[in-house]
């Protein structure tokens, strides 16, 4: 258990926190004849965010404005209801169309996986609008706040067209910076980057643990127990080991996997939770079946025993597998962590490929020495 604690700080590292209360200056301004009266200017992606807020209504306008480099980009800008960062996030789109119209639309972010489909949001929205000036698109909307609350959750964001149609945005730098929480009622701003959400750590901490637990270890294990079975009886501990140590960082994976389920209200990723549970409950019939119920070598239930151990231990390391790389699409941290994971799981499978041809080559060796040996024994007692 020693492991996992360090595992699971180490995690935590790779995620260190720090807010920042943006105190930049901002001089409100007049857009489309309209004047707001508090403004801010965000320090992550060159955005403004001016406001007018009601209290009596619950209701709050908004022009947010972005510098885009190029007009093939899009912007956006969103309120989570739910939690902090871009799942949950009810976001409003805009961008310049190849055809020089502006497109604006309101979309649901569901997953990390979204594609800015237009959709209804969790709460009112009107007036919504947008243009494009130089080199900045500001869009405007009137906003009925979720529970008549003056304090949000705020994410905004920019990325890439392919035509007219959003393409996923950076996953490194500024792109996962941009969100924290806007007072409309006292103007406070406090822009809180991505590492500080305690979400967002157990995220990364649920990833890594179970990458290492049912990704790697499990199969070493695994391996172990197919070709080394010689080398006995080493091959047994080492095989147990890493198994007993992938099944109690599942236990951990799992615990964290819970406690996101339940600090994520209304976001579902139904095909990784079931695998997940699935993956959980195999693994422990297995861990159980293995201390209490393993008959002994000369027991003739011994072949059922060693069926059922073999095929549900393969089907642990596949739904693994499977879950593990599902997570990554979900949670996008960066194109070279899933590649890193796919060259590991792709050495481990070569080596198990190689010791298996060779076993298989072995066999037949030893089989074709024993039938020559037959055949020689044959014809010497004719």
């Amino acid at each position: 258990m020693a492991f996992y604690k360090c595992l699971f700080f180490a995690s935590l590292i790779f995620s260190t926190v720090f807010v920042t209360k943006s105190q930049q200056a901002c001089t409100p301004q007049a857009f489309n004849q309209k004047t707001f009266a508090a403004c801010h200017n965000l320090p992550i992606l060159n955005s403004t965010i001016h406001w007018n807020y009601y209290p009596s209504k619950g209701t709050v306008d908004v022009a947010f404005a972005q510098a885009v480099v190029s007009d093939s980009r899009w912007v956006a800008w969103a309120i989570n209801p739910t939690s902090t960062g871009m799942v949950g996030s009810q976001a409003i789109v805009a961008f310049k169309r190849t055809d020089g119209a502006m497109s604006v639309y309101s979309s649901p972010i569901k997953s990390y996986g979204t594609r800015l489909e237009q959709g209804n949001l969790s709460f009112p929205l009107f007036d919504v609008s947008a243009v494009y000036e130089n080199h900045q698109i500001v869009i405007f909307a009137t906003v009925g706040l979720p529970n008549n609350v003056s304090v949000v959750n705020h994410v905004w964001q920019q990325g890439p067209l392919s035509g007219n149609t959003p393409q996923m945005h950076s996953v490194s730098g500024p792109n996962v910076q941009s969100f924290g929480t806007l007072d409309f009622l006292s103007g406070k701003v406090e822009t809180v980057r991505r590492g500080t959400s305690s979400v967002f750590r157990v995220k990364i901490s649920h990833g890594i643990i179970n990458t290492i637990s049912w990704g790697i270890l499990m199969p070493v294990g695994a391996i172990v127990a197919r070709h080394f079975k010689a080398a006995d009886p080493a091959w047994f501990h080492v095989h147990r080991a890493c198994q007993m140590l992938g099944y109690f960082g599942g236990v951990a994976g799992f615990a964290t996997g819970l406690w996101l389920g339940h600090k994520s209200s209304g976001v579902e990723y139904k095909g990784h939770r079931c695998i997940g549970i699935t993956l959980f409950a195999l693994a422990t019939l297995q861990v159980l079946v293995a201390l209490g119920l393993r008959p002994n070598k000369t027991d003739k239930k011994r072949v059922f025993w060693n069926w059922f151990h073999y095929l549900v231990g393969y089907g642990t390391i596949i739904l693994g597998i499977v879950n593990i790389l599902k997570g990554f699409d979900m949670l996008q941290p960066g194109k070279w962590w899933k590649f890193s994971y796919l060259i590991t799981i792709g050495v481990l499978g070569c080596v198990a490929a190689v010791l298996e041809a060779r076993a298989w080559i072995l066999v037949l060796i030893r089989k074709t020495d024993q039938a020559a040996e037959q055949n020689k024994d044959d014809t010497s007692v004719v």
